[in-house]
This record gives structure tokens, C-alpha cells and sequence, in this order.
């Protein structure tokens, strides 16, 4: 072979595999930017097929596509795949409106720990109707935030079987895994990539919970005080007066407690930073596919540890997934109803979306 030609095949060669590897570490063009719908096969209203179907309608399909989402994450309990068909008729319906779905399983009432046959069980069942959608536009997630407290080898050796399952049915499907530990970084950091070119990695952020979620972990707060806290804290000072505000004791420790772990911009971001991190070094395309800040919390800190979170995870190619469209942390909004007036213009300025 010439020698210019043996230059240019190397060439080609070098430029093939670099854009192989950028595109291993960012997700599928359609799962940039999605928000989760939490009602509709997860605790619904009405277990009704048709209801099922029709929970979101056409108008807010829509509406949702204009402001900028281009994809929705579906929370399933595994106790409605006997309403398979409305399953997929309301997938079927959402990708016609151009939006990917993250078809995420949730263990409702069983503990995958003690029960991992009933994952594989659940996903016998599920991958088959799948398979039935866009392969390009639909996202099976084997299991949201699995716990496996102190045996994550255990939560990934179950993982690996239930992939194994969902290959079965869907062999060309991207398929999301996650960490063990409720899914958090920690979790995603903790696990080994397994070695499959069509998977993605989802993590969960809601941290800190003092602030996102008022402390809900302890029951009996004053969450009126709660919500005062500021984010950034950039004068600990001043967050500490928020702490003086209430009579309650234990309210008063907790805010104290936020306010002196420096939860800034730089603190919040790194937390993102070191999911990237992971992500770089095996090759692997990440999806934070759950973050929220409940609407009880000062407007100002909702807004600036909402726009943080996004703000990182697009700078390190990471998709995001608002929690969400029906529930506190994220919109709150009820279905049919008008969104284009509904939805909260400073969440989308937030979020880097439009009105």
C-alpha cells in the first residue's frame, strides 16, 4: 500500500474509533431532555383500561414536545402488566407524538432483595409486549432504585440476569441499568458496566434531602421552617437565621446541620461531576433519570438547585428526566388541563425549556 494511503487508512481508522467512544459516553439523541409522568401506570387514579390509555391526553403530548421534552420516563408497577394492551397503546401513542419512552419497572409491594425471581418473572412478561414498539424510541429500565443495602454485587448479578432476559425479546432495544443504594451515584459509582454496546446508566439525584424534600425522611418537622432554607448557601450565617425561625427542636438541629455542609453550586455540580467521570472512564452513556425539588420549598432555592442540576448534567452529556409532570417535586400538574398555561414558566427557565 502507498504510504499516503496507508496515512489515510490509519487516519480513518483513528477518527472512526474516536467518534465511537464520544458517542459511547453520551445518551441517544432522544433522551436529552424528559420529565416523568408518575401517575399513569404507578399508583393511577383508575385501573380502568380505557382510563389507563387516555390518562394524558393528545393536547398535553403535544405541548410537552413543543416546550422542548423529548422524552417521557414511565413508571410501571409490575402488578398492571395484566393491562398490557393499555400499556402499549399509551407508549404506542406517546412515540406517535414524537416522544421516547423509558418504560421503567417499579416494585411495588415485593422487595426485589428476597424476590429477584419476580424481577425476571415481570420481565418475561413485560420485554414481550415491547417488542412490539419502536425499538429506536422505546428504553426498557430493568428496575427503579433498587436498594441491595450493602450487597451491590448482589443487585448486579441480578441485573445481569434480568438483562439477559430483556435481550431475549429485545435484542436491539437500549436498555437502562442502574446502582444499587435507591439508584444514587454512590450506587452507580459502586457498580462494573456490563459488557453490552446497547445499555445506558441512570442515577437518581435528589440530594440534599433536607432541602429537596424538607427532611421527609423524619417524620413531625415544622416544614414550614424547612422551606426557608436557602440554596446556595453562600453566607452560613444567613442560613442559620432560617434555623432560628422555628421552636421545634429537632426542625432546628436538621436546618443547622444543612446549613453548615456547604451545599453550593460547586458542591451540588460535583456530585454530577463524578457520575461524568465514571461515564468517561467506561465508555458509558449516563441518564440522571429522576431529579425534583418539591414545590413547597422557597421559590428562589427551587429554582437555582433545579437549574445547578440541569446545568451539570448537560455539560457532561449526561440526559436529565425531571420528577415530575404529576407530582410535587417537579410540575404537580393534573392531567387535562390546559399545560400551555399551567406549566410553571420559571421551572422551564429552570430547566432550560421554553413557555
Amino acid at each position: 500500500m502507498p504510504r499516503i494511503g496507508y496515512r489515510l487508512v490509519r487516519l480513518v481508522a483513528v477518527l472512526l474509533t474516536t467518534a465511537l467512544l464520544a458517542a459511547a459516553t453520551e445518551p441517544p439523541a432522544v433522551l436529552r431532555r424528559g420529565i416523568n409522568v408518575t401517575h399513569w401506570f404507578r399508583y393511577p387514579p383508575s385501573g380502568d383500561p380505557a382510563a389507563l390509555r387516555n390518562y394524558l391526553d393528545d393536547a398535553t403530548l403535544r405541548e410537552l414536545k413543543r416546550t422542548g421534552f423529548n422524552f417521557i420516563r414511565l413508571p410501571v408497577q409490575s402488578d398492571l402488566l395484566g393491562a398490557g394492551d393499555a400499556l402499549v397503546d399509551a407508549i404506542r401513542r406517546i412515540e406517535r407524538h414524537g416522544l421516547a419512552v423509558v418504560v421503567a419497572l417499579f416494585a411495588v409491594g415485593w422487595q426485589p432483595e428476597s424476590d429477584g425471581a419476580r424481577l425476571l418473572a415481570s420481565w418475561r412478561s413485560l420485554a414481550p409486549m415491547l417488542r412490539r414498539l419502536d425499538p429506536a424510541m422505546t428504553f426498557p429500565e430493568i428496575l427503579n432504585e433498587p436498594v441491595f443495602a450493602g450487597d451491590p454485587a448482589g443487585w448486579a448479578k441480578l441485573q445481569h440476569g434480568t438483562l439477559e432476559v430483556i435481550r431475549a425479546a429485545l435484542p436491539t432495544n437500549t436498555v437502562v441499568l442502574t446502582g444499587a443504594d435507591w439508584g444514587s451515584p454512590k450506587g452507580l459509582l459502586d457498580l462494573v458496566p456490563e459488557p453490552d454496546a446497547r445499555v445506558i446508566y441512570s442515577f437518581h439525584l435528589y440530594a440534599p434531602a433536607e432541602l429537596t424534600a424538607l427532611g421527609a425522611y423524619r417524620p413531625g418537622l415544622d416544614t414550614a421552617a424547612m422551606s426557608r432554607l436557602p440554596f446556595p448557601v453562600q453566607v452560613p450565617a444567613e442560613c442559620l437565621a432560617a434555623a432560628a425561625t422555628t421552636r421545634d427542636a429537632p426542625t432546628a438541629a436538621l436546618m443547622r446541620f444543612y446549613c453548615t455542609q456547604g451545599w453550593d453550586v460547586a458542591k451540588l455540580s460535583g456530585l454530577v461531576a463524578a457520575v461524568g467521570d465514571w461515564a468517561k472512564r467506561n465508555h458509558v452513556a449516563v441518564l440522571a433519570g429522576e431529579f425534583g425539588a418539591t414545590q413547597q420549598l422557597n421559590k428562589p432555592a427551587r429554582l437555582a438547585w433545579l437549574q445547578t442540576v440541569r446545568a451539570a448534567c448537560e455539560q457532561r452529556s449526561i440526559g436529565w428526566a425531571l420528577w415530575g409532570f404529576d407530582d410535587v417535586m417537579g410540575f404537580g400538574m393534573r392531567p387535562r388541563v390546559d399545560v400551555r398555561r399551567s406549566l410553571d414558566g420559571e421551572v422551564l427557565d429552570a430547566l432550560g425549556l421554553r413557555k
